[in-house]
């Protein structure tokens, strides 16, 4: 069975759930079979089923957001920032690009959002490895979900999802075509994952390694 779940329907981005669906299964049954034996008298394995569960209830968690009045990028995961640098991308802009890293700890809201508004010039997924997200190598060689955005007027910028090792499932709430609106939901990465940004190299960057940023909040950068 592929990693990724594509899912198109607007319930999806436009959630009114205080935690993301893929969570529900995890949430219910940890929870669920926690009761049960708690209600038999069962509490030596009751007590660890009902912590999964809250802990799962607490890493699915997707909170309403709205993007910041200032103009620019915002990010599209929560986590702190890898690194900024340059390079060749041959996958998805087929130019030299900046390049911004995210990693996404288990502590981190997990849910993706659109960095701009734009059209979906494209969606790109590929199986691969699952290495540690924080690992350089992990950008290519780890499976990944990669959305290209046409912003008008000839800008472009891409942003990939990619699977750690312990995130085993991407979900993409949007298809290639799709309008995008800055701050949207589109996606999610279970369990620790990573997103990286590429910009074209005229792009002004407003972060360094090491910053905190929250998904559809903190501004990454602007296009020219």
């Amino acid at each position: 069975m592929p990693a990724i779940e594509a899912m198109t329907p607007r319930s999806r981005i436009e959630n009114r759930w205080p935690v993301a669906k893929e969570g529900l299964p995890f949430i219910l049954g940890f929870i669920g079979a926690g009761l049960v034996l708690a209600l038999i008298g069962w509490w030596v394995p009751a007590v660890p089923l009902l912590t999964l569960g809250a802990f799962s209830l607490w890493f699915f968690r997707d909170p309403e957001r709205e993007p910041p009045a200032e103009a620019g990028l915002v990010s599209p995961a929560d986590g702190t920032v890898l690194s900024v640098s340059e390079e060749e991308d041959d996958r998805f802009l087929k130019t030299r690009a900046k390049k911004i890293s995210i990693f996404m700890s288990v502590w981190n809201v997990h849910v993706n959002r659109a960095p701009l508004s734009g059209v979906i010039e494209g969606i790109h997924y590929e199986p691969g490895r699952f290495f540690k997200a924080h690992l350089d190598k992990s950008s290519r060689e780890n499976e990944h979900n990669a959305l290209v955005v046409d912003a008008g007027e000839g800008r472009r910028m891409a942003f990939v999802q990619i699977a750690g090792v312990i995130a085993r499932r991407i979900a993409c709430w949007v298809s290639a075509g799709d309008d995008l609106v800055r701050g949207q939901r589109v996606g999610l990465i279970r369990f620790g994952s990573r997103l990286d940004v590429y910009l074209p190299l005229d792009a002004r960057v407003k972060v360094r390694p090491g910053d905190k940023v929250r998904a559809g909040r903190s501004i990454l950068g602007e296009l020219p």
